[in-house]
C-alpha cells in the first residue's frame, strides 16, 4: 500500500507493505551467523521481514518443530542447519542453536532504531495458556515460569526448553517472562511458548512510524 497525496495522488516519502508493515526507508533486516564449536557446527539466517518460510535442520525433530512456530507465527524467514555431537544428547545442540538464533536477532536488528521495543502475547493451545511478554533492553534477562509434567516429549527433554531460552535471552540482550497460566500436556504448554514467543518477537520487531528514526530509549541507546 502506497501512502498518497490526496489530492494528486503523489507517492509520499515512505511506503508501506500490506504483507509486512515494515517501512521501507530501512533496510531489509537480515543476518546470518555461523558458530562452530568442538561439539556443534550451527549456521542460522534468518529475514525479520518474512513471511514465515523455515528450514530447519538440527537433527532434534522437536527442536525443529518449535522453531517453524518461532517462523510462521513470527513471520520470520528462517533458516536453521545444526550438526551436534546427538550421539552424547540433545543438549549441546539445542543450546548452540539458541545462541546462534540470538546473535542472528541481535544481528538484524542492530541498533534496534525505530523497532517498537516491547512484545507480548497469550497463546491458548487446547487447555494450555502462556504468555511472554518480552523487551529489546539490550539486558539479558529470562524469567521463566513453566510447569512442564513429564521429562520428555517423544525423545527431547523438557529441560531444555529453558535451556534454549537462555541461550536466545544472553545473545540476543533481550529481557524476557514466560508465564504458564494453565496446561497439563506437555507437548501443548511447549509449544503454546513458542507461539507466545513468537507473536511477541513479531509486536517487537515492527516498525513503529512515529518514531521510525529513533531509538526506542529515553537513554537515546539500548
Amino acid at each position: 500500500m502506497q501512502i498518497s497525496d490526496n489530492r494528486n495522488g503523489i507517492p509520499l516519502d515512505r511506503t508501506i507493505s500490506n504483507t509486512q508493515n515494515h517501512d521501507t526507508r530501512f533496510p531489509t533486516r537480515t543476518a546470518t551467523v555461523s558458530r562452530t564449536t568442538g561439539e556443534t557446527d550451527v549456521q542460522v539466517s534468518l529475514n525479520l521481514d518474512g513471511v514465515g518460510s523455515c528450514t530447519a535442520a538440527t537433527g532434534i525433530p522437536f527442536l525443529d518443530h518449535m522453531l517453524h512456530q518461532i517462523s510462521s507465527h513470527g513471520l520470520i524467514d528462517l533458516d536453521v542447519q545444526a550438526k551436534g555431537d546427538l550421539e552424547i544428547d540433545d543438549h549441546h545442540t539445542n543450546e548452540d542453536v539458541g545462541i546462534t538464533l540470538g546473535m542472528a536477532l541481535g544481528k538484524a536488528l542492530g541498533d534496534r532504531k525505530g523497532i517498537v521495543r516491547f512484545g507480548h502475547f497469550f497463546a491458548p493451545l487446547d487447555e494450555a495458556l502462556v504468555q511472554v511478554t518480552l523487551d529489546f533492553s539490550g539486558r539479558p534477562h529470562l524469567s521463566y515460569g513453566l510447569e512442564i509434567p513429564t521429562q520428555r516429549v517423544g525423545t527431547y527433554d523438557t529441560q531444555l526448553v529453558r535451556e534454549f531460552f537462555v541461550a536466545v535471552v544472553n545473545h540476543s540482550q533481550m529481557t524476557l517472562h514466560i508465564r504458564q497460566l494453565d496446561g497439563i500436556n506437555s507437548h501443548h504448554i511447549i509449544e503454546a511458548t513458542f507461539k507466545a514467543f513468537a507473536r511477541a518477537i513479531r509486536m517487537a520487531v515492527e516498525i513503529d512510524p512515529r518514531r521510525a528514526s529513533m531509538i526506542p530509549s529515553s537513554k537515546g541507546v539500548l
